[in-house]
């Protein structure tokens, strides 16, 4: 099946990026995908201070756009870190999933918030103002199962073991990485947790804007099961398209068969709740 990945280039102006995004969506569709993701915080721009401002509940404005162009153009749709989620005085980093028929499908609270300060380079702190969402966030198509993280949930490995426990064939993170650490980890990451667990990875970024606050490093990207990059953008606005083949995957997992190999009895990782 056909994956696009839309990296959007992100204004200040809520409404001119949800109307850029479904344009950009249908034109996917047109082009054959069947699963179309959108990058982490594509509504607004990215940063603490933007948060609280571009805040909604969920079904809000922006859900409900990407509910109505998923059900239009019958894919299922990924909706990046759609909005700045406010549910009960907080506020989190939320990916929401809409199917053909313009439900509601999983709705995926961004678990490990990007807490770092890399001296002379980069310092931020989500928590200044999110919460963490406490749960794994899979959802079922025709295709395959698919596992959710949001941009620094990738740098940890047992959460995407624990999707492939469960039977996901493909992991999308919708990301913001940045000048810093985009070059050094952004595709590192990817196949690693690809070679890991024998299974797809891909990333969706917002398109570079240098003005920006924060800065994006985009590469929007797909690793397959054997760790090859398979598709990649570079830092301008563009739609990745990639077909996921499931063959392949296979056919990999039986020729080095490493999931039935594990040695339980030594280790193990499991989902607590």
């Amino acid at each position: 099946f056909r994956l696009a990945l839309i990296q959007l280039h992100v204004s200040a102006v809520k409404s001119d990026n949800l109307q850029r995004a479904c344009g950009l969506v249908r034109e996917a569709s047109a082009k054959g995908a069947k699963l179309v993701a959108l990058p982490e915080c594509f509504n607004s721009p990215y940063g603490t201070q933007y948060f609280k401002e571009y805040a909604e509940k969920i079904p809000g404005e922006s859900t409900q756009k990407l509910s109505e162009v998923a059900k239009e153009c019958s894919i299922y749709l990924i909706g990046g870190r759609s909005i700045p989620e406010e549910d009960g005085g907080k506020l989190y980093n939320t990916c929401t999933v809409f199917g053909p028929d313009g439900a509601l499908l999983a709705k995926h609270r961004k678990v490990h918030l990007f807490d770092i300060n890399v001296p002379g380079k980069i310092q931020f702190k989500e928590s200044e103002t999110l919460s963490p969402g406490n749960s794994f966030s899979m959802f079922d198509t025709p295709y395959c199962k698919v596992g959710l993280g949001i941009c620094y949930d990738m740098r940890f490995a047992e959460m995407a073991q624990i999707y492939g426990q469960k039977g996901c064939q493909l992991l999308i993170y919708p990301g913001a990485f940045n000048m810093t650490t985009g070059p050094a980890h952004w595709e590192l990451l990817q196949r690693g947790r690809a070679v890991d667990n024998q299974l797809y990875v891909a990333t969706v970024s917002p398109a570079r804007d240098e003005k920006a606050s924060y800065v994006a490093w985009g590469h929007s990207t797909v690793v397959n099961p054997w760790g090859e990059v398979i598709a990649k953008a570079g830092a301008e606005e563009t739609v990745v398209y990639t077909d996921i083949d499931l063959k392949k995957l296979a056919e990999i997992r039986q020729q080095i068969p490493i999931l039935t190999q594990k040695r339980c009895d030594l280790y193990g990782v499991e989902m607590k709740k």
